[in-house]
């Protein structure tokens, strides 16, 4: 079984979408990458989850990936002592480490690396970017405040500091624990919660040690403003439109986002358009007229990946999500103006032998009637770099590691098929890349099949064959 469509989608599972059949039925619907928000549920039932898409794998024999997202720091206030309160327009209010639950002058909040990165003047928002605080005052353990956006406020509702460099990790006590609990449990990609920095992902990348892919979560205005040194550390990146749509004004986010899918095209990393694409399917069958548009601009800027959040996890149509962002894909990919703006978004290639090998595949794809690109990857590199191209054919990628297939459900155009065992010679490379077309119904028998590889057969990172066949 294969997509007709090249840009994939993730949905994520929860109450929802927690038992084999609905899960079995999202993947046929055709979901290719599942995600485990971490920031609910338990490990529990994390793990029967992850069981059943591993079932899932094993009865329709195609790779699924599994994408961990870690809660990340959540900032918060404290507790109030008679319930929410009312903040008025230009009324003081008080912030400190005092753990006395708050009052309508005052309330904690127990984050002293907030306290010490604020100055007078710094903005605060408050649940969501609803309310809006200015410090006036403050030392390293209170904020003396102005409210310039009152509003009601409930207690443990969260702090978001815009244009603010925070002194904290984006892994917490908790991350770490469910990190440790994901690789154990064999999960494809983690995603980092809150990056500022590239620091960050060294600090992740030290943990995961190459078990899994690691996803940057680009949602804090000062990941923006290091950007391309992000995504170089990165395998992958999510455009979290839901902070980022918090921390900075919402006319900011839609060019943002175009310049995050830019930034991860041109580095041939993954990229996932993610929150609310379709958030009205929570409560009805389909979407709104706007929605379905935002879906199609992140297919015609190219992103490997569109994402359902609550849609799938505990929206009342998490099946109709699914097939409706399927529809919205395939409807945009079959317009001629998609492939042309694809086609006009090329950047330039590095200069080495494995991204000339795959720059000529799209070109040979461009030329003659090519079904599909078969590339021989271990690593999943080359495929990546072949994905990077958008080439008009789809790629089928052929790997001995079932880690790297599951890894490649994530990448634009990719059709990852686990093959135990190499290949010989080029002769026995030819007929194992054409039958393998044939069988997965990506190609049929004459068809042109272009495949890349490396010789020595079996040595990663030595991408420096093109064949051009017929099946």
């Amino acid at each position: 079984m294969h997509r007709q469509r090249r840009a994939k989608i993730v949905a994520t599972l929860g109450p929802a979408s927690a038992d084999h059949d609905t899960i079995r039925r999202l993947f046929e619907a055709g979901a290719d990458v599942f995600r485990l928000n971490f920031s609910h549920g338990d490990h529990a039932q994390h793990q029967e989850r992850l069981a059943i898409i591993r079932r899932i794998e094993r009865e329709t024999g195609r790779p699924i990936a599994v994408l961990l997202d870690l809660q990340g720091p959540k900032l918060r206030i404290g507790r109030f002592a008679d319930g929410p309160i009312d903040l008025e327009a230009g009324a003081g209010f008080r912030l400190d480490l005092d753990p006395t639950p708050g009052s309508a002058a005052r309330a904690p909040m127990p984050h002293p690396e907030i306290f010490a990165a604020l100055k007078p003047g710094t903005d605060l928002l408050l649940d969501d970017g609803k309310l809006r605080l200015r410090v006036t005052a403050c030392g390293p353990d209170f904020a003396e405040t102005q409210v310039i956006a009152g509003g009601r406020l409930s207690e443990r509702k969260g702090v978001n500091v815009p244009g603010v460099l925070l002194p904290i990790s984006a892994l917490t006590a908790k991350d770490r624990e469910d990190l440790r609990f994901g690789l154990e449990l064999g999960v494809d990609w983690i995603a980092l919660s809150f990056v500022q920095r590239p620091e960050d992902l060294l600090e992740l990348r030290a943990i995961v040690q190459g078990r899994a892919g690691v996803l940057s979560k680009l949602e804090k205005p000062a990941a923006i403003e290091r950007l391309d040194a992000i995504v170089e550390l990165s395998d992958a990146v999510m455009v979290a439109r839901g902070d980022l749509g918090v921390e900075m004004p919402a006319q900011q986010v839609p060019p943002i986002q175009k310049r995050i899918v830019r930034s991860a095209r041109q580095a041939g990393k993954p990229v996932i358009v993610a929150t609310q694409m379709l958030e009205s399917m929570v409560g009805a069958p389909v979407p709104t007229r706007a929605e379905a548009s935002d879906v199609a601009t992140a297919i015609y800027d190219g992103a490997d990946a569109v994402m359902l959040s609550a849609e799938s996890a505990s929206g009342r149509f998490p099946l109709q999500a699914v097939a409706m962002m399927d529809s919205i894909i395939a409807e945009v990919e079959a317009d001629p103006h998609c492939r042309e703006a694809i086609d006009a978004s090329h950047s330039t290639p590095q200069r080495t032998v494995s991204d000339a090998i795959c720059t000529s595949l799209r070109q040979v794809a461009s030329l003659l009637p090519v079904a599909t690109m078969v590339t021989y990857t271990r690593s999943g590199y080359t495929c990546l770099r072949a994905a990077r191209e958008r080439p008009s054919a789809p790629v089928l990628s052929i790997t001995p590691e079932i880690e790297t297939a599951r890894r490649l459900a994530l990448a634009w155009g990719v059709h990852s098929v686990h093959a135990e065992g190499g290949v010989a010679d080029v002769p026995d490379m030819v007929a194992k890349a054409s039958a393998l077309a044939c069988r997965e119904g990506l190609a049929q028998p004459g068809d042109f099949v272009v495949i890349a590889a490396g010789m020595p057969f079996g040595t990663a990172g030595t991408t420096n064959l093109l064949h051009i066949t017929r099946a």
